[in-house]
């Protein structure tokens, strides 16, 4: 079955202070996933040694890459990414809104890839949105607006990933989950990401339509991981809906 990665890697850098793409990359090919969605990457940065984290990353586990710069100055960038082995095309890459009242905070930005799995095109959108409640908001209702969840090309399936920095009682969690499954909703013990060492928050998520079923859910627990980043990777392995289910809008997935 179909498995999605999704996971902070801070820069590659470990909560030991150690700076080592190659240990994130070590991290997710022992769990095989097809899609990796990826949050605060370094491309071309001199504090992480002018190195492409994304395609590193992406070249040590075999996979194509779709990097997205939320934040770019001169030529050093930052931002996000999806890697896949799967066949697939990037179908956007923006900024997201932010709070008008603080035009100061830090870009925040989602990208959004049609992956081929199992016969089927899979939407995949993968963000990291802002610490400031109001900016959350704002992403979100973009992230469900015309041009990204709500356009008329994201088709079921669909599943929206990232570092939400929401809280499950969070307005902007909630208002994702009244359009979109949390993958983690019907387990009895939801699994935390955040801090990697002795996670107690539950920021990281995966969002799915109703055409997907969730089979698993896995925080990536392994010592490497515990100290490779200050999030844990989050997996989940699904199956996709097939007949009447499968063809209902996006719109609908709640209902």
């Amino acid at each position: 079955m179909p498995r999605i990665l999704t996971y902070n890697v801070h820069r590659c850098l470990g909560t030991d202070g150690r700076l080592a793409p190659t240990r994130i990359a070590d991290v997710i090919a022992a769990y095989e996933p097809d899609v990796v969605a990826l949050q605060e990457l370094d491309v071309g940065r001199s504090r992480t040694g002018g190195i492409d984290q994304a395609h590193a990353i992406a070249q040590a586990l075999g996979m194509h890459v779709h990097f997205h710069a939320s934040l770019k100055v001169l030529e050093e960038e930052y931002g996000n990414a999806i890697l896949t082995h799967r066949p697939s095309q990037l179908v956007k890459a923006q900024t997201l809104p932010g709070w008008a009242r603080k035009p100061a905070l830090e870009p925040r930005g989602a990208l959004w890839a049609s992956v081929q799995i199992g016969g089927r095109e899979v939407q995949v959108i993968n963000t990291h949105l802002g610490l400031r409640r109001h900016e959350r908001l704002a992403q979100v209702d973009a992230l469900l607006g015309p041009h990204w969840l709500g356009h008329k090309a994201c088709r079921e399936p669909t599943i929206l990933v990232g570092d939400l920095n929401a809280t499950p009682r969070s307005r902007a969690y909630l208002h994702l989950a009244s359009h979109l499954w949390d993958a983690q909703a019907r387990l009895a013990r939801p699994k935390a990401t955040f801090p990697s060492r002795l996670p107690l928050l539950r920021i990281d998520h995966v969002f799915v339509s109703r055409s997907i079923r969730v089979l698993r859910v896995e925080t990536v627990r392994t010592p490497l991981a515990r100290v490779a980043s200050d999030h844990l990777p989050l997996l989940v392995e699904f199956q996709i809906a097939q007949g009447q289910a499968s063809r209902h809008s996006l719109a609908h997935a709640r209902e």
